[in-house]
């Protein structure tokens, strides 16, 4: 089946069932490696992407309930690596072995779109979902807050 989608600000028709999760579509059909498996049930955020601005675990959502929500991947962030979010990361040196990095971006990146300067209970809430084998959680936050104060206002919100 034919499915139009609209990723990282390019639109696309991939031919999948539409119960395929997005995060297949992604990886295997439209060769964006970033989003990657982790548990497979939505529970360890490594797969996390943007639909619509809200961060959303694409192993379990079925590309056919996506309609005409842009998706956003870490790819699609900021291509050059200049998201707020992607210089805090770098500048506090928050990955070690990096595996659920693009997650934790994507749903700090998500929170900032939504909330400004969020408070440390509102990013714990925020982050609850993106694990952390390495347990940079105090740097994932320390990026969080530096990001929130190097971002742009967004005017609309």
């Amino acid at each position: 089946m034919s499915i139009q989608l609209k990723v990282n600000n390019v639109a696309t028709t991939v031919d999948a069932p539409p119960e395929m999760p997005l995060l297949w579509v992604l990886r295997d059909l439209l060769h964006l490696k970033g989003s990657k498996y982790g548990c497979g049930l939505g529970l360890c955020g490594a797969c996390t992407v943007m639909v619509g601005g809200h961060a959303v675990r694409s192993c379990i959502t079925p590309v056919g309930t996506i309609g005409t929500d842009p998706v956003t991947t870490i790819e699609g962030l900021s291509p050059e690596g200049l998201h707020p979010v992607q210089v805090a990361w770098e500048a506090l040196d928050v990955p070690q072995c990096g595996y659920c990095q693009a997650g934790q971006i994507m749903s700090a990146a998500a929170l900032l779109q939504h909330t400004a300067h969020p408070s440390d209970s509102e990013i714990d809430d925020a982050m609850s979902g993106n694990l952390c084998r390495c347990g940079t959680y105090t740097r994932i936050r320390q990026a969080i807050h530096e990001a929130a104060q190097n971002a742009t206002p967004n005017p609309t919100k």
